[in-house]
């Protein structure tokens, strides 16, 4: 029979990742309930709800087993500040500059898609810029860290300042911006896995000084992998928007984003069908080049609304204010937009 000794020692490799030092040397182990072969355990770790903490908890049941336990229940707490300042760390989460705080009003709305190339990204920053020009304090994440768009749709070339341990987005357009294109060079590719991946979200809500904010925009990779699974997990509270297209494949792919919001219980705000359509400048007559329905039969399927049928078009390029996926305000596109930004403002 497994006894809390074995079990304090299987858990001593385990590290509280913001202290660096085992789980057992901060006192971490609150509880050790031992039922046969059946294990529960109460943790204790500077931050709770982050990428970290799921990979820890992966971490600490996988040791558990090895000593022989055949289930094991985890429960979590975070270390008093007491605790946490006497082992040399601070705790960044409940900090006034993390988005994360229980105290911080800003309302996030993640933007999904189930494949890429349906214009997602177009769909955050001219939602973004919309949001900003109707008055509201916006900020982008561009948790699309893979395929990483936003700075170069937006015109963006400095990158952010950092004062000490703290980062200061990008502002453009009245939009504050975060992303990983702003840390590699030359365009370079992301060869990281799902843990890394984590840490660098974690890092843009906790160690960058966004100010007041009223919403947050997150740019989320299409489909329903790590990135996206792990922004469900930090904001229990978050709204989203699914962008498809009007083809009937589009849509089937992205209800399985929509059926990830709903099961990690994200309030759906509506479905944006984007490529619409494409209106001639030269008779106004509408052509419907990827076909039609797509949008309806989704949101039907989710149970939401359309919020936005944004048609296909280019904005105008400005050689002196260069961003060439933003639409100015008065551009037809810009106006969908707009329409679509003072909609989604009286929902939330």
């Amino acid at each position: 029979m497994l006894t809390e000794q074995q079990l304090i020692e299987a858990l001593q490799p385990i590290k509280d990742p913001d202290l660096n030092k085992s789980i057992t040397e901060t006192s971490g182990v609150r509880e050790v309930k031992i039922d046969g072969d059946n294990v529960s355990l109460k943790i204790a770790l500077v931050q709770t709800g982050t990428a970290e903490q799921m990979q820890l908890q992966q971490e600490i049941v996988g040791k558990v087993k090895e000593a022989g336990a055949a289930s094991v229940g985890l429960r979590f707490e975070e270390l008093s500040s007491e605790e946490v300042e006497a082992h040399g760390g601070k705790q960044t989460a409940e900090g006034a500059g993390s988005l994360l705080s229980e105290n911080n009003d800003t309302t996030f709305i993640a933007v999904s898609s189930g494949k890429g190339g349906v214009g997602k990204s177009t769909v955050t920053v001219n939602l973004a810029t919309s949001m900003a020009r109707e008055g509201k304090k916006v900020g982008i994440i561009d948790a699309d860290i893979y395929g990483f768009s936003v700075p170069d749709m937006m015109g963006i070339e400095e990158r952010p300042q950092v004062v000490g341990e703290t980062i200061y987005p990008v502002e453009r357009y009245g939009v504050k911006v975060i992303s990983m294109g702003f840390f590699v060079e030359d365009n370079a590719p992301v060869v990281w896995r799902g843990p890394m991946l984590g840490k660098m979200l974690n890092n843009f809500f906790n160690e960058v000084e966004w100010g007041d904010l009223d919403y947050l925009i997150l740019d989320l990779p299409p489909g329903t992998g790590d990135v996206a699974l792990d922004i469900h997990t930090m904001l229990p509270e978050c709204k989203e928007l699914i962008v498809t297209t009007p083809h009937a494949t589009a849509a089937f792919v992205a209800a399985r984003a929509g059926a990830m919001a709903i099961k990690t219980h994200h309030e759906i705000l509506g479905v944006v069908e984007n490529m619409a359509y494409f209106e001639s400048q030269l008779t106004g007559e509408k052509e419907y080049v990827f076909g039609t329905g797509g949008g309806e039969r989704l949101s039907e399927e989710l149970k939401t609304e359309i919020v936005g049928r944004i048609p296909l078009g280019q904005p105008t390029i400005n050689e002196e204010d260069f961003a060439p996926s933003v639409y100015e305000k008065d551009h037809p596109i810009g106006q969908v937009y707009e329409e679509m930004a003072k909609r989604l403002i009286e929902k939330t």
